[in-house]
């Protein structure tokens, strides 16, 4: 594991690199959301996982987490420090699939077509505020333009997976887990086994993509 800072025209900008251990296929870089670091539960589980299958992950932390703010910046603001980051990403010239939790997984799905990256991951995408249903941003999903993995948890107050709209992305449901993908503790699966089920439909998935 090895981190190194970039500077993006919103300011410094911090990727943890946890290299495959197997010959590298593809870079998975994912980024945080508002209210959270690279520490949720979800991105830890990966980076723990992917690099065994191939996969080098990158978690991406933007330039208001780094220097410590509490509250994210307007989305404009937030894709720009993902552009900014984006050339140390695809400098190790391998494929570059472009993912984030709620509100990261936003940007990626924003910046996907543009950035040309191979595909995008949402993690819990944040598809309407709670009890707002009618502020849909479902938009931002339809038009990533790349393949897409959405992985949502069942009783997300976000935006529960049967509430997702048709289109050509996939949709894998984290039974009982909420927007951070926990569990409660009279679920009937564990918390590893909800943590088991995202990793597991992320390593195959990635093993799709060629």
């Amino acid at each position: 594991m090895t981190t190194e800072t970039i500077e993006t025209d919103a300011g410094t900008a911090r990727v943890t690199w946890h290299p495959a251990t197997t010959k590298a296929r593809l870079v998975l870089a994912v980024s945080h959301g508002a209210g959270g670091g690279i520490e949720a539960r979800d991105l830890r589980a990966l980076a723990a996982v992917l690099p065994g299958h191939g996969v080098t992950v990158a978690l991406v932390e933007q330039p208001w987490r780094v220097a410590g703010r509490k509250v994210a910046p307007a989305p404009k603001t937030l894709d720009v420090g993902w552009r900014g980051v984006w050339p140390a990403l695809a400098g190790t010239g391998l494929p570059v699939i472009s993912g984030g939790r709620s509100e990261g997984a936003r940007v990626a799905c924003r910046t996907a077509s543009e950035l040309k990256a191979a595909a995008v991951l949402a993690l819990s995408f944040p598809l309407h505020p709670p009890g707002k249903p009618e502020k849909s941003r479902a938009d931002e999903l339809l038009g990533a333009g790349v393949p897409t993995l959405v992985v949502q948890g069942g009783n997300d107050p976000f935006g529960k997976p049967e509430e997702f709209p048709a289109g050509t992305y996939e949709l894998v449901e984290v039974p009982y887990g909420d927007h951070g993908f926990a569990v409660p503790k009279r679920a009937g699966t564990t918390q590893d086994e909800a943590l088991t089920v995202i990793t597991d439909a992320v390593v195959r998935w990635t093993g799709s993509l060629g």
